[in-house]
């Protein structure tokens, strides 16, 4: 159960960072780093450092990179896609993950011609069938960075995720003010649907003032062990 729970807090961890980069109201992005830290719930203390960065390649393609550590887990995604009118179109997704010592290894590489993803985990490789506008799990988190400036109260991405294709729907609940080691700031809330049934809460935060950066994301799982991230920094590249 705690290998589990530290896993699932990681990638809470990676989520609200990739979520958290300067919003767009153009089809302009800006390469960025921004850095946060977490208080998690996990039986004992457990301190976080998440660090996401965004860079423009040569030849046009971005990168979304990020990283979270603890002393006994780690998580890297990697993320290069490519914009076409304000719509995200992965091209190569990484996940490597370390929790107790124990690793695992996703490449994801989408072959739109073809209308596939080659799944790569752990050197077993394996193709699925994928419809236009597949995501992959870092690449939907960078579409909704893009939609949320629109107004759109409702939001639903296909998601690569798991070697099955998923639907990742969320819900924009209203203003807030949140206060965060990065200061005060009045935030739009969003709130992560998983159905009437779902025992897992996730909520985001993004602040319109800061070109709705992410600030704050809270996940109560399904044992009711919560996790906390706030924004701490962000940085030029």
């Amino acid at each position: 159960m705690m290998y589990r729970w530290i896993k699932q807090t990681l990638c809470c961890t990676l989520l609200a960072g990739s979520l958290g980069a300067q919003a767009l109201t153009t089809v302009e992005l800006k390469p960025f780093r921004a850095l946060y830290e977490s208080r998690l719930d996990v039986g004992v203390p457990l301190s976080l450092e998440a660090v996401r960065e965004l860079r423009q390649q040569t030849d046009g393609q971005w990168i979304l990179t990020s990283t979270a550590e603890a002393v006994i887990a780690g998580i890297e995604e990697s993320s290069r896609f490519t914009l076409e009118q304000l719509q995200v179109v992965p091209q190569q997704y990484q996940y490597h993950h370390k929790v107790f010592g124990k690793r695992r290894d996703a490449i994801l590489n989408f072959d739109w011609p073809n209308a596939r993803v080659t799944n790569d985990v752990d050197n077993k490789p394996w193709q699925m069938d994928i419809p236009a506008g597949t995501l992959d799990k870092l690449a939907y988190q960078m579409q909704i960075r893009l939609d949320l400036p629109s107004g759109k109260t409702r939001l639903s991405y296909p998601v690569a995720d798991g070697g099955s294709l998923k639907q990742y729907d969320f819900e924009v609940l209203g203003s807030e003010s949140v206060s965060t080691p990065a200061g005060t700031f009045n935030a739009i809330k969003v709130q992560r649907d998983r159905g009437d049934d779902a025992k897992r809460e996730t909520y985001i935060w993004f602040a319109p003032e800061l070109d709705y950066m992410i600030i704050k994301l809270y996940q109560v799982e399904s044992d009711g062990k919560e996790a906390q991230l706030l924004l701490k920094k962000v940085e030029s590249p």
